[in-house]
């Protein structure tokens, strides 16, 4: 029996090693401000105890709409082109309206033709009217307008979510907003100011790279009297803004083709530059497969043709086309350093699907997350010594094992989240919240509940004139079954508050589930160790201090 003793004290010295690490790492030092620095860095706080920024996003998913079906009606040109079937127009009507397509001006006597061109490619994802015998308005299903919707907040939360890794932001919380269509909760645990904030959601608008129709002209009405007075529904102007020979800038327009040849989701990696031959900031990118082949299909065709790079709705260069280009190449402009830096990021970490807009912003200030910080663990000390000090008053001596019990708890619930830092790097570390301290509170009552069950019982089995070991024994298999009943039953409640609660709740439910799991094993193995240690040294007819 003592050897079987001894492995399980070897468990649980093993188990208390681990955790001590997982808290404190491998601290410089032993004294105070040393295990302090090893415990701030192993335990992350969340915003409400660490300070930081609060944004609630609004995702333009009209945008990513809009682009669908430019890009549809672009396909759909090629599609009549290849069919040699004439036409006069397919564009976008209404701004307002993105979901809808108009293709017009085709043949009447090819009017069967067409519409079989289109049924047979686009009825899946359009509704098709015919107006007259050579127009035609192709409109969205709503399902697949709402299925591009949901798609285009899931992949602004994923860029969104790269892009604040990329920039060094420890533990942010990017998930959908319930409250709102479309939304999305941000949380940037230690970011307290404005430039902090523009610095991680900048460059939120596309990236992309268009067809030049014709320009420079020095204004609107110069470029739509160039095209007969009026610009075609299927092109777009855009501003641009030149440095001149003498530094000063000088404002010019061009009609671009309003579809784009590749667009930021198209960009594998980028990184900044000079060229080496005029000293102008560039970005070097490289373009994922299919779009490479793309933009080799459109620039062998258009050798000594223009090409603009617009971001943030202007261009911000205009190039000649003067070989063919795969996979590679560079953009060269009017950028600054900082705007070079985070176009870098910005196509390095993918570009956001649609544009945002801040609906909130607020801050939660250090000071405010110290404050939490110092009441919440406050109230956990207090709340540990009363228990404590209760258990040895009425339990007497084993009092202290049910305290050494609460004690160990404590320490893997602390261990669990430290190490969850180490092992992850950080990355997928378990955050401390407010709520999450709630948690460990009421993880401190489930444990001494469940000791109350035991002792409870094994007083019984005292009263009922049974030696100390049987008392034990008794009182251990009569109540851990209730123990983990009670146990198992909170752990899905809080399972449930996980998968359906947001960021605090979740906090409450990881750290309440931790807390169980290792009361499970105080509780239930621990105590018990103890218990028989202790009565391996009770004399024969000493009588168990309970």
């Amino acid at each position: 029996m003592k050897k079987n003793l001894n492995n399980k004290i070897a468990l649980i010295v093993a188990v208390l090693v681990v955790c001590v690490w997982g808290i404190f790492g491998a601290s410089s030092g032993f004294s105070g401000k040393d295990l302090t620095e090893g415990l701030t860095k192993r335990i992350h706080l969340g915003l409400d105890l660490k300070g930081g920024a609060h944004l609630i996003l609004q995702v333009k998913v009209e945008e990513a709409v809009n682009a669908e079906t430019n890009n549809t009606a672009a396909r759909i040109q090629q599609d009549l082109k290849k069919a040699s079937l004439t036409y006069s127009q397919v564009y976008v009507p209404d701004a307002s309206k993105p979901q809808l397509i108009r293709v017009e001006g085709t043949a009447t006597d090819s009017s069967s033709a067409v519409q079989t061109l289109l049924d047979s490619k686009y009825s899946n994802e359009y509704n098709m009217d015919s107006v007259s015998g050579n127009a035609w308005t192709l409109t969205m299903k709503p399902m697949v307008q709402a299925a591009l919707e949901k798609k285009t907040v899931q992949q602004a939360i994923e860029a969104l979510g790269d892009r604040v890794n990329a920039l060094g932001v420890s533990e942010p919380v990017i998930q959908e907003y319930g409250l709102g269509a479309n939304q999305i909760l941000v949380e940037l645990p230690g970011v307290e100011n404005e430039s902090d904030i523009e610095k991680i959601i900048q460059g939120t608008n596309r990236l992309e790279i268009h067809a030049v129709v014709g320009g420079p002209y020095k204004d609107e009405q110069e470029a739509a009297a160039s095209l007969g007075g009026a610009i075609p529904a299927e092109d777009e102007l855009k501003t641009f803004t030149g440095v001149m020979a003498s530094g000063s800038d000088q404002q010019s327009v061009y009609v671009l083709n309003r579809q784009y040849i590749v667009g930021g989701q198209d960009f594998r990696s980028a990184d900044p530059g000079i060229d080496a031959n005029t000293g102008r900031k560039e970005v070097n990118f490289t373009l994922t497969n299919e779009a490479g082949d793309r933009f080799y299909d459109y620039t062998s065709k258009n050798v000594n043709h223009s090409m603009a790079i617009v971001m943030n709705d202007q261009i911000k260069s205009v190039a000649n086309i003067e070989s063919a280009i795969r996979d590679s190449g560079r953009i060269t402009g009017s950028f600054s350093q900082d705007e070079v830096m985070a176009l870098s990021k910005l196509l390095s970490t993918g570009a956001l699907p649609a544009s945002l807009s801040q609906l909130e912003k607020r801050f939660v200030g250090a000071s405010l997350g110290a404050d939490s910080i110092n009441k919440g663990v406050t109230a956990a000390i207090v709340g540990v010594v009363v228990v404590m000090i209760f258990m040895l008053i009425y339990y007497k001596g084993s009092g202290i094992n049910a305290d050494l019990a609460l004690f160990l708890n404590l320490l893997i619930l602390l261990g669990i989240m430290g190490l969850s830092s180490a092992l992850s790097g950080g990355a997928n570390a378990l955050t401390l919240t407010l709520p999450g301290i709630a948690g460990v509170i009421l993880t401190i009552g489930m444990g001494v509940d469940s000791n109350v069950l035991i002792f409870e019982r094994i007083r019984e089995e005292v009263r009922a004139g049974k030696a100390p070991a049987a008392a034990v024994d008794q009182g251990f298999a009569h109540a851990w079954v209730t123990i983990v009943d009670t146990h198992v039953t909170t752990i899905v409640s809080a399972a449930f508050l996980f998968v359906f609660g947001t960021g605090p709740v979740k906090g409450f439910a990881v750290t309440l589930t931790i807390g169980l799991l290792a009361n499970l094993f105080t509780a239930v193995f621990v105590s018990r160790v103890i218990f028989d240690a202790h009565l391996n040294r009770l004399k024969p007819g000493e009588p168990l201090s309970i």
